[in-house]
């Protein structure tokens, strides 16, 4: 994977080409053959505005992570019945796979307590 001025340089002899085809050219794809385009659109920034620049995909300046989507602490009943809690969820309250809870139901007000079992 290209990086620096490398990545600048090759970019710009390939203009003319799709996103998609500049970041295969410039070595971003992973091992099933599928195009990294975070990691190129990451690398690429970083080439042109350098490592401390604050500035989103879009060019502007401001303070948004650039981890992708951000928790918004909701969730639904899918159709086959599952409440999915998802990754950023567990992660942020430390849990680790494996780790066994005990399920609390609250018919009346609809709570649902996850109690560690240790």
């Amino acid at each position: 994977m290209l990086v620096g001025k490398e990545l600048l340089e090759k970019s710009k002899l390939l203009s003319k080409r799709s996103e998609e085809e500049i970041a295969r050219e410039c070595g971003y794809i992973g091992p099933s053959g599928r195009v990294l385009r975070k990691s190129f659109y990451k690398a690429y920034i970083e080439a042109k505005y350098g490592k401390s620049s604050k500035r989103t995909r879009a060019g502007r300046s401001g303070n948004r992570s650039s981890r992708g989507r951000q928790a918004e602490f909701k969730t639904k009943v899918h159709g086959n019945g599952n409440l999915l809690i998802g990754h950023s969820y567990t992660k942020k309250l430390g849990l680790i796979p494996g780790q066994e809870f005990q399920i609390h139901i609250k018919k009346e007000s609809k709570i649902i307590h996850l109690i560690p079992i240790k």
